[in-house]
């Protein structure tokens, strides 16, 4: 029994594993992921252009925390009514009426939709989360996603869900849509794109669906909002001194991915007036097997991650002993700024927020 269950363990890590770097688009980064054991060494899986060594980062320098200046998503008021039947077009090309709110379930890789139902006013309607939804408001509300990665569909339907938000960030999304459809719910599968330009359509979408357009403009409104105070904020600088970010994914030592071009990340670093170290460098995966060689080639002046992947890796003095950290200008300033997982990258109605908590975070207090 001892052995089984060690190897159900085992089994569970490595799926995880595989589910994550499923989710991490696009598919020829996953592809050339699971072809490779994700290592701190070797060589680099794109050609990287060293360029110049020199920098004149405008940004604060030592280890910073972005944070929100809510704990939980700020809800409308007054609470919207949803004006039902509502119907909208899928992203799996199907058409869905929705006719009640009053049991939602929200699941996705990032939280987007938990956090949105919230910010719509709906949050007493949630009645199951993805875990990436963890503000404080929502930590009650049951997790019905394994392992973090995928659906618990029995779980679900016990729930009696009258609409289910999702899409095909979790892993056998399509298996989910067609158990739960089957089983007479109502199933709404939204875009798994995610980046800040997509995310006033996110939140219209989610919108649409329950009944709450207006609702969904006032959200939209919000993320324009902070948008425009993180540009007032963050300093004017040519482009040639512009910040070199990278986005440093990881679970642990053995796990850890740097972002490059549509990884969303990008998307973050360029609105808070940086550059993309990954891209600039040269990658063209969204996400690239760290290697020394690459980080010390990409050269970031500041390393982004998710707060709960800087812990696991033993915060920041953990990461300098990860090779090459060290040997970058983000390494040998400490220039490392995390932000909260369900936050960083949700892209949804927090959006403008959560930019605004990077600039400041980024360049300090002005």
């Amino acid at each position: 029994m001892e052995a089984l269950v060690r190897r159900g363990r085992r089994v569970a890590r490595d799926g995880e594993r595989t589910a994550l770097i499923r989710s991490l688009r696009p598919v020829a980064a996953v592809a050339a992921l699971l072809a490779a054991t994700v290592v701190v060494a070797g060589c680099s899986t794109a050609p990287l252009d060293v360029g110049s060594t020199t920098s004149t980062p405008a940004t604060s320098t030592g280890p910073r925390t972005a944070t929100l200046a809510q704990a939980d998503p700020i809800a409308v008021t007054p609470s919207p009514v949803p004006q039902l039947p509502a119907t909208v077009d899928t992203a799996d090309g199907r058409r869905v009426t929705v006719t009640d709110v009053s049991r939602i379930v929200a699941l996705d890789r990032y939280g987007t939709y938990g956090t949105t139902v919230f910010a719509l006013g709906l949050g007493g309607n949630l009645v199951g989360r993805d875990i990436a939804t963890k503000f404080p408001a929502a930590q009650s509300i049951p997790v019905l996603t394994l392992g973090g990665t995928d659906a618990n569909v029995e779980a679900i339907i016990a729930l009696r869900p009258t609409v289910v938000l999702t899409d095909a960030s979790l892993p056998s999304s399509a298996t989910v849509v067609r158990q739960l459809s089957s089983a007479g719910i109502p199933v709404v599968v939204g875009s798994e794109k995610r980046d800040v330009a997509d995310a006033p359509e996110q939140v219209r979408f989610v919108a649409r669906a329950l009944g709450v357009p207006e609702a969904g403009e006032t959200l939209v409104r919000r993320v324009d909002d902070g948008l425009a105070q993180a540009r007032r904020d963050r300093p004017d600088v040519p482009d040639g001194d512009r910040p070199r970010i990278a986005f440093l994914y990881a679970r642990g030592t053995g796990l850890l991915i740097l972002g490059g071009p549509g990884s969303g990340a990008d998307s973050l670093i360029d609105a808070v007036g940086g550059r993309d170290a990954g891209t600039a460098a040269g990658l063209t995966d969204a996400f690239t097997s760290l290697t020394s060689e690459g980080l010390i080639r990409a050269r970031p002046d500041v390393i982004l991650m998710l707060t709960d992947g800087l812990r696991s890796v033993g915060g920041v003095d953990g990461l300098l002993r990860v090779p090459g950290v060290s040997e970058t200008p983000a390494g040998r300033t400490r220039s490392v700024v995390d932000a909260d997982d369900g936050e960083l990258l949700s892209f949804g109605p927090r959006t403008g927020d959560v930019v605004l908590a990077l600039t400041r975070a980024l360049y300090g207090p002005r």
